[in-house]
């Protein structure tokens, strides 16, 4: 009793707290008693705490062992505000000169110091550990210690360095920290730092405060998170990107529409970067756009929202940054814009690494992608993923959940699954088991001889999106599992093999016929375009353009998505424009399109919003910055000179991928170019004819069909050739 009077003594003398959160107290109870700790406990949840109480109480310093710079600096800075001393706590790393470090090493060794907060880099230089073996530990803390595992969301292969450092150092116990870690990271980092017998510590990973939500990306992302924005107030509010120059141009643009934004990214000057977030933090500005760099320890509790641009590498990245919203308990919006032209990017990345880190990278990308497209509740899946049951049947804050999907029997689908996961002898991952059920003849299979099994292509009748759903729910439903030492590979669970023996019902989610139509949008969504989008605010207009583009086209002999992409036709069947000047503000329309096809588009949509007296909305007309309409200009300007594309791209500092993408958003919008002389250059003219002539055709300029129709023929080929078509046909 005296003891814990004593603890609650210290928590109220030194943080004003009069109880703990969840497990903190048995958390330091194991820390004060010697033991090695592991502590898992989600963003929000008190993680400092645990070590810094400890720390306060006992003799010695701790050394505690930080990744970020701007995390040490924000966490020394809050202890600070805690103690009369500023000798308190310290931090050693390559930001501090030569004086800063002597004071630093002077306040540790006169005992005033009870934290020192050092980078993995730091504690292994020699000046440092020869310094650490003559002062006092008390212990270690590793914090963000899912940087240690391959397997995590942020690998540092410093941290794996940690412990023969520690030994070399003096060994004492160590508290490992992580807001983020699946089974198997968990494992890792416990073997790694040699902790395998430490007390575990599990807090639960659900955060009921937040809502979830997965919007498909297309190219009016710009309007419709600048929307959410405005619409939020003055609410504080994160927007993920993965470039520095998205960071840098999305600041920019909200900038350019009234909304108090900032930029922040390792690229950066550290002191812009440094008052950038302050002034996050003191509420001078409401929305930071950074890279993942942002947030790490931020202890800002009203976060209302946490924007996506782009789809993380991983779920541990992805819960951690929406983990920054509502950390006082209060609401926290987590909204994530997902195309799987993302994820072909994200894997092009990897290319040129060591092939275990593209499998391990890849691995990340496919539960990334799993999360993104499943119909299920995602609070359920997101819980799954890091070894945690969630059995509430509708959680009420996630899309899934508040608009459900039809849910279909999979009982003969599920025996089928299981039944090729026994005879392929529970040796493969997903994807191998759905070509394997499918029958598609890959390499792979025809090496381990499994198409002359009797159960390959038993599984054909169905579409491969089907097994996924099998394989997900499944999982879910723990009939399978995914083996934690080789990540990936499914195996049948005691539950699964009792399905086998006494089957039940087992159901899965599909997506309707109307959601198929709006992501399939009649299979010519072009991937110019993004992939799929969010849908037609008004469908009777939405199928009554189709109708007088399927006319035109017949008309002007030329493909549908020539004349309007899909993705265009729902921006105006959403915003009404009736003007040609507002017509030129629908994406993928640029002025030259709007002249020569939007006449009978804008008197049809006139039509009928006056036959259904419409009040039209205030359309909101995103300001874009200069240097965006400059980069097109500039393209345009050097392709008249007959610039070479490659140096093009080499020239304005972006890669060939990125210039054809803008090269396309040129021509898909009615701007006429000639690209010729390049292709002349580069390609065969039989390569030329056939890809043109196949365009011609086609019913779809979806690159994804194009490829599976020309599989002789490279993806970047076949992106020159549809320029030309486009430019030649539509412009």
């Amino acid at each position: 009793m005296e003891k814990k009077d004593l603890l609650h003594k210290r928590l109220k003398e030194y943080f004003g707290f009069d109880t703990f959160k969840g497990n903190q107290e048995a958390i330091i109870r194991s820390i004060l008693a010697g033991k090695d700790t592991f502590v898992l406990m989600p963003t929000g949840g008190g993680k400092s705490l645990c070590y810094q109480l400890p720390a306060l109480m006992m003799e010695g310093t701790a050394i505690v062992i930080s990744p970020l710079i701007a995390l040490m600096k924000n966490q020394v800075d809050a202890m600070r505000n805690y103690s009369e001393k500023d000798g308190v706590a310290h931090f050693l790393n390559s930001s501090l000169n030569k004086q800063e470090i002597e004071e630093v090493k002077k306040d540790v060794l006169s005992g005033q110091t009870k934290m020192l907060y050092v980078a993995p880099e730091s504690l292994t230089k020699s000046s440092n550990v020869e310094f650490l073996q003559n002062i006092n530990i008390s212990f270690y803390a590793v914090d963000e210690a899912h940087c240690i595992s391959e397997w995590g969301h942020d690998f540092r292969p410093e941290y794996r360095r940690i412990r023969p450092i520690i030994n070399e150092i003096y060994p004492r116990p160590i508290i490992a920290l992580t807001a983020t870690a699946t089974p198997k990271v968990q494992h890792d980092i416990q073997k790694n730092l040699a902790m395998t017998d430490a007390v575990v510590f599990k807090s639960s990973f659900n955060r009921p405060n937040l809502n979830y939500e997965v919007r498909h990306k297309n190219n009016d992302i710009d309007r419709e998170i600048i929307k959410f924005i405005l619409s939020q107030g003055r609410k504080s509010g994160i927007v993920y990107c993965l470039s520095r120059k998205k960071v840098d141009d999305f600041a920019e643009i909200l900038q350019a529409n009234d909304i108090r934004a900032l930029p922040y990214h390792a690229g950066m000057d550290a002191v812009t970067r440094s008052n950038n977030q302050d002034a996050f933090l003191m509420e001078e500005v409401d929305v930071i756009v950074a890279t993942i760099a942002f947030g790490m320890g931020i202890d800002k509790p009203d976060v209302r929202y946490v924007i996506h641009y782009d789809i993380p590498k991983s779920l541990e990245g992805y819960y951690q940054e929406t983990g920054r919203a509502g950390r006082d308990g209060g609401e926290g919006r987590c909204i994530a814009f997902y195309s799987r032209k993302d994820l072909q990017k994200l894997e092009r990345f990897m290319q040129g690494k060591p092939v275990s880190e593209q499998e391990i990278g890849k691995q990340l990308l496919l539960e990334t992608a799993a999360y993104a497209e499943t119909s299920v509740c995602r609070r359920k899946m997101l819980l799954h993923y890091f070894g945690e049951d969630y059995t509430v049947q509708n959680c009420e804050h996630c899309d899934n959940c508040l608009n459900p999907k039809i849910k279909v029997e999979a009982k003969e689908l599920l025996i089928t699954a299981l039944e090729a996961i026994t005879v392929l002898k529970e040796k493969h991952r997903t994807d191998y088991l759905i070509d394997f059920l499918t029958g598609r003849d890959t390499s792979d299979i025809e090496t381990y001889g499994d198409d002359k099994l009797e159960e390959f292509g038993s599984g054909s009748d169905e579409e491969e999106s089907t097994w996924e759903a099998v394989i997900r729910q499944a999982l879910l439903d723990n009939y399978l599992l995914k083996e934690i030492e080789n990540y990936g590979i499914l195996k049948i669970t005691k539950k699964g093999k009792g399905f086998l023996k006494k089957p039940v019902s087992f159901k899965i989610t599909k997506p309707d016929e109307d959601e198929d139509d709006l992501l399939d949008l009649d299979g010519d969504d072009s991937e110019a375009m993004g992939a799929g989008s969010g849908g037609a605010a008004d469908p009777q207009l939405y199928a009554m353009m189709k109708d007088l583009r399927k006319k035109l086209s017949k008309k002007l002999n030329v493909p549908p998505y020539v004349i309007f992409q899909p993705a265009s036709l729902e921006a105006m069947a959403t915003s009404y424009p009736i003007t040609e000047e507002e017509l030129q503000n629908i994406p993928g329309v640029g002025a030259g399109k709007a002249k020569r096809y939007g006449k009978e588009f804008l008197e049809l949509i006139k039509r009928h919003v006056e036959e259904n007296e419409i009040t039209r909305p205030e359309d909101l007309r995103v300001k874009t910055v200069a240097n965006k309409s400059k980069l097109k200009v500039a393209i345009v300007q050097a392709i008249d000179r007959k610039v070479a594309l490659d140096d093009l791209a080499e020239s304005r500092g972006i890669d060939f991928d990125e210039l054809l993408s803008e090269v396309e958003a040129i021509v898909y919008s009615g701007t006429k170019i000639n690209i010729d002389y390049f292709l002349n250059e580069v390609l065969d003219i039989d390569v030329l004819e056939d890809v043109y002539d196949y365009f011609r055709e086609a019913t779809t300029d979806n690159l994804d069909t194009a490829q599976d129709e020309l599989p002789d023929y490279t993806e970047t080929e076949i992106r020159l050739v549809r320029i030309k078509f486009i430019s030649d046909m539509a412009n």
